[in-house]
């Protein structure tokens, strides 16, 4: 992935994360102002009833106005203007409270203006009025009054909850998304700095490979140059040994700085008017040594009628090699393999056949995979680094040609491409 596209999502990410943040602190803060006043208008209606209840069963007649004063979240006051019963209190409030569905624990105490203190009365849970949970806590005055009781919520933020359940799942599965969202957002960018380390570590590895090939190949030259190598069979077959060594190392080192070169962002190719079959030949000739010394039984059957194509030519010319190198490694006991152009109405389609060991079907939809290879066990007869495929198809995505594969075990593989 481009730095400027994990930018672009970190950025995106990051509004998108604090919009949600806002919007949901919003709608959560929006649902706890409703059900606050929600409970604020049910408690004042329970306790103006109880007023009343209180008041026509003892004949008080209460005041006219600020009857009910709210001195914080919880904690409401009722002024009586008469002197109030404990039992009678408690009993009305357990009923109005249970009336109007308000099931939440509370405590009250009344105040004794004669001692100029709240006197405790209990702590009473609606759902359970036979249970008594005794508190040595004290409610505070409110001076206003003279013959008043207090009423507390002990639960208030609770119960708040409870009523704003469905606010708080939905704001949980938010947040734990936007959690699952930001540890992604974190392996990105900690996979990002792996590859980055890979990709420097990779080039700077071929690069240093590069000065001592180059030397040996120099000095390789010099010694196959000398007479009395040239003259000494067994120095001869010792120079060219070093000499074939040194250039499959080469080929190793460059098909490295190819893939490294490839995952840079810089990566362009340079397309122009290639002869898709004179490529082939260039190939072919190319590889006739190897093709002879392992005996493969090579095939050309070339019938496209127009096989210029639109390619950038090292790559293309890289492509193919890879191919005939793959189906070279892995062909059978007498290896035949046969290579293919023909025409399609939209496409020139190549192909390479081989008659090798074949590739089962759970490896296939690896086998493009960068650094995979068929496992085959504790032999390793064939040697690679499974850069190859992964090359190519790289080179088709940015080529845009369309590549297929057809392989059963035992049988051996065609590779395909449309042009």
């Amino acid at each position: 992935m481009k730095n400027s596209t994990i930018r672009l999502v970190v950025i995106l990410g990051a509004i998108a994360v604090a919009g949600i943040l806002l919007i949901q602190v919003y709608w959560f803060r929006k649902n706890w102002n409703r059900v606050e006043a929600d409970f604020h208008q049910t408690v004042s209606i329970a306790l103006l009833n109880v007023a009343k209840e209180m008041a026509g069963y003892t004949g008080t007649i209460l005041p006219s106005s600020g009857l009910i004063k709210r001195v914080s979240s919880n904690y409401y006051v009722v002024n009586f203007n008469d002197v109030i019963d404990a039992s009678l209190l408690e009993y009305y409030l357990l009923e109005e409270f249970g009336n109007l569905s308000l099931n939440t624990s509370f405590e009250y105490a009344i105040y004794d203006c004669s001692n100029d203190e709240m006197v405790y009365g209990n702590y009473c849970d609606v759902e359970n009025p036979e249970k008594d949970l005794n508190s040595d806590q004290k409610l505070v005055k409110y001076d206003e009054f003279i013959y008043y009781f207090g009423v507390k919520f002990p639960n208030h933020e609770a119960f708040l909850l409870s009523d704003m359940r469905v606010t708080v799942i939905f704001s949980v599965i938010t947040l734990m998304a936007m959690a699952f969202f930001l540890y992604a957002i974190s392996v990105i960018l900690r996979q990002k700095r792996m590859s980055e380390l890979q990709r420097d570590f990779i080039n700077n590895m071929t690069h240093e490979f590069k000065t001592p090939i180059s030397s040996i190949r120099l000095s390789n030259n010099v010694l196959r140059e000398n007479d009395a190598v040239k003259n000494d069979p067994r120095l001869s077959r010792y120079a060219a040994i070093i000499q074939q060594q040194s250039e499959r190392l080469n080929e190793h080192v460059e098909k490295v700085l190819s893939i490294a070169r490839m995952d840079d962002d810089q990566f362009v190719l340079h397309k122009e008017s290639v002869d898709l079959h004179a490529i082939i030949e260039e190939l072919i000739h190319s590889k006739d040594a190897e093709l002879s010394g392992k005996g493969v039984d090579l095939k050309l059957e070339l019938k496209a009628t127009h096989p210029v194509v639109q390619a950038d030519k090292l790559h293309l010319s890289n492509v193919l090699y890879n191919l005939l190198d793959n189906a070279i490694k892995y062909a059978g006991g007498n290896p035949a393999i046969t290579m293919k152009t023909e025409d399609t109405p939209k496409h020139v389609l190549f192909s390479i056949q081989d008659n090798g060991i074949g590739i089962s079907a759970e490896h296939q939809k690896h086998l493009f995979t960068k650094f995979f290879r068929v496992p085959t066990g504790n032999v390793h007869n064939v040697k690679g680094f499974g850069l190859g495929l992964f090359y190519v198809k790289r080179i088709a995505e940015q080529h845009k040609w369309k590549i297929n594969v057809e392989s059963e075990e035992g049988k051996g593989t065609r590779m395909e491409i449309a042009f």
